[in-house]
């Protein structure tokens, strides 16, 4: 496999043509529920795409959906490390989106947002999105022992004091992120894009896998969407941190095609001793889905060890040539976030999108 998915034909579909003169913008579509955004002119030119360094591919791909070109910005670091960021337009009254996933360097990445939020402000802009298809610091969500820190609600209030009007997000750790912002935060999910490829290979039988407890609504939810197919769960205990024990399987899988679900794939340790717990019980096939290829080591030689069909992720976070293998699929989210985008811009729904 290891090809490169730019798109999936329902959300590539959309398309929006617009006019420079007259500031016209029409989307045409017939699926996922994306309906006009505006029906009469739309001034474009308060519009304004800037990325980060974290993913300019990402952010490339989200411009070009848009039909337009990413801001002129100038992104340096001095001697000791420290950023620095310039706007070299004026951004005076503009809705700025600013599209940077906190991924690995995950600090570097999160100051340089933070960084770009700040030079916004105090350019004038009207409003200030951060769009962050990954959000770091995300898994210490609440307090599991005493004297710990909740880094989510942490970069939550990092990335408000720093300027930012609104958020947009994909597939957060866990729903309750949404709460951690005092500002308007818009939460998309991958799940069309994973599930459209999914239904392009005709598969069998099908059991939708929770690799954990923790992550059964997830599961529930995607396997309603795959015509309510059968739910299993491992059961597992974690023992540290990055490391997990599986115990069983509940739920029968033996002769089917298991699709495991999760947001994020670390380590790969909680996916793979599943895979090989689901193997053990009879399942035919197993199929790995997640919206976040982090990989950290020793990720790739797990998920390159012959106890996946296919790992599928999208590109929200980018990777290199040495975190590719075989059996990965990645699929591109660009469109779906360059819709969600501009259905902000115009005061439009998005949760219609998802229904």
């Amino acid at each position: 496999m290891g090809e490169y998915l730019s798109s999936t034909s329902k959300i590539s579909n959309n398309r929006i043509a617009m006019n420079a003169q007259q500031g016209a913008a029409v989307l045409s579509t017939a699926t996922l529920k994306m309906q006009p955004a505006a029906t009469g002119p739309t001034d474009n030119h308060r519009l304004r795409l800037f990325s980060g360094s974290a993913n300019v591919p990402l952010s490339q791909e989200i411009a070009r959906y848009l039909g337009m070109d990413l801001g002129p910005m100038i992104r340096k670091r001095f001697a000791d490390g420290e950023i620095y960021v310039q706007i070299q337009e004026s951004i005076r009254g503009c809705d700025v989106y600013l599209i940077q996933p906190s991924c690995h360097p995950v600090n570097d990445n999160l100051m340089e947002l933070l960084v770009m939020i700040d030079a916004c402000r105090r350019a004038s802009a009207r409003q200030i999105t951060a769009v962050i298809p990954y959000y770091g610091y995300a898994r210490a969500d609440r307090k599991t022992a005493g004297r710990e820190s909740i880094t989510a609600k942490l970069v939550a209030n990092l990335i408000t004091e720093a300027g930012a009007n609104r958020i947009l997000a994909m597939d957060l750790h866990s729903a309750q992120i949404q709460g951690y912002f005092d500002i308007p935060l818009d939460h998309v999910y991958s799940v069309p894009v994973i599930l459209e490829y999914l239904a392009s290979k005709n598969l069998s039988d099908i059991v939708v896998v929770s690799p954990d407890v923790g992550g059964v609504a997830r599961a529930r939810s995607f396997a309603k969407k795959l015509n309510d197919a059968p739910l299993a769960i491992i059961d597992k205990r974690r023992q540290a941190h990055n490391v997990a024990e599986v115990l069983n399987v509940i739920g029968d899988v033996e002769g089917k095609t298991a699709i495991m679900v999760d947001d994020m794939i670390d380590t790969a340790g909680t996916i793979s001793q599943g895979a090989r717990l689901l193997r053990e019980e009879g399942a035919r096939q197993v199929y790995a889905c997640a919206t976040h290829p982090v990989f950290s080591p020793p990720a790739i030689e797990r998920l390159a060890s012959g106890l996946f069909e296919e790992v599928i992720v999208t590109n929200t976070i980018p990777l290199d040539e040495s975190k590719r293998f075989p059996q990965l699929v990645t699929l591109s989210v660009a469109n779906l976030i360059g819709e969600t985008i501009w259905r902000i811009h115009e005061d439009s729904s998005v949760s219609s999108m998802f229904r």
